[in-house]
């Protein structure tokens, strides 16, 4: 069962509803035509947007459901932009949707959707029925500059209050389309951004920081280095409790923060055997979409 907040009520809700296995998902992106460093019109939200629907997807399917997703703009993107929106996809591990640009897609998902992810605030006019998912906003702290006093800028809205924010590493970083501003991370290893964003429920502010890049960067790094050595050893099965915290987590809303937290535990614990990380880390990478395997025989 994979019960999500409804944005509108407050409330945990079945999703699809029984005894129905197919969930129809409609990600709806805010207008990309907002000025942005890079031209493309993408900002952080965009991502974080993009990426909370792969997680919902993803999710579901490892409960056993079929999904279907449809991607939605407030007015179809330029070629160019819709490229860049390709891009970002592609390097954010982002499982592409059945069809793209369509206002009214439910045509395309056999339904009205079940589930609308969108930017809090943005909703679609016409989604009128299912599940609202507001995905909180995303401020960027400029590469080669400190925090400003008053708080980190943001191209999504105003700085949360209490957001932390850190150092910037260098700006000299290649970037991800939506990422110009804030030392994003090196074209070797996007996915660390992906790590950043699911480090925090979806609803809560995020501030990207070049330092808070760096530190995924490293986490992403040394967890890809232990998977590869545990695949070496003998196999061993997931330990049960943990298998059941971890979906258990990932079916309440989305908990993915929790996950990536029983996740650094259990790389640290000296009880579960190194096969058994192994499986556990490979397992949950179905969701996480980290390639966590990517090191294995290198």
């Amino acid at each position: 069962m994979l019960r999500v907040t409804d944005t509108r009520t407050g409330r945990l809700v079945e999703v699809p509803a029984p005894p129905r296995r197919l969930l129809r998902s409609r990600v709806h992106l805010p207008a990309l035509d907002a000025a942005t460093d890079d031209g493309t019109g993408i900002r952080p939200v965009h991502l974080r947007v993009l990426l909370i629907g792969d997680v919902l997807a993803r999710v579901a399917e490892l409960q056993g459901l079929q999904v279907v997703t449809a991607l939605t703009t407030t007015a179809p993107p330029a070629d160019d932009r819709s490229r860049a929106l390709d891009r970002v996809m592609d390097v954010l591990g982002i499982h592409p949707p059945v069809v793209v640009g369509a206002r009214h897609p439910d045509a395309a998902l056999g339904g009205p959707a079940d589930v609308h992810v969108t930017a809090r605030g943005e909703g679609p006019a016409d989604a009128t029925s299912g599940v609202r998912i507001e995905v909180g906003p995303v401020t960027t702290v400029p590469s080669g500059e400190d925090t400003p006093p008053d708080g980190p800028r943001s191209p999504d809205g105003p700085a949360p209050a209490g957001a932390e924010a850190a150092a910037p590493t260098t700006p000299d970083d290649p970037t991800v389309p939506g990422t110009a501003t804030a030392g994003a991370p090196d074209a070797a290893d996007p996915l660390a951004l992906r790590l950043l964003l699911l480090g925090f429920p979806y609803a809560s502010p995020v501030t990207v920081t070049g330092e808070a890049l760096a530190t995924a960067r490293h986490t992403l790094s040394e967890w890809r280095r232990q998977v590869a050595g545990w695949a070496r050893e003998p196999s061993a099965p997931i330990p049960a409790e943990l298998l059941r915290r971890s979906h258990e987590a990932l079916v309440d809303d989305l908990g993915v923060h929790a996950v990536l937290d029983l996740l650094a535990d259990a790389a640290a614990r000296g009880d579960v055997r190194s096969g058994a990380k192994f499986e556990t880390f490979a397992h949950l990478d179905r969701v996480l979409g980290l390639d966590l395997a990517r090191d294995i025989g290198r």
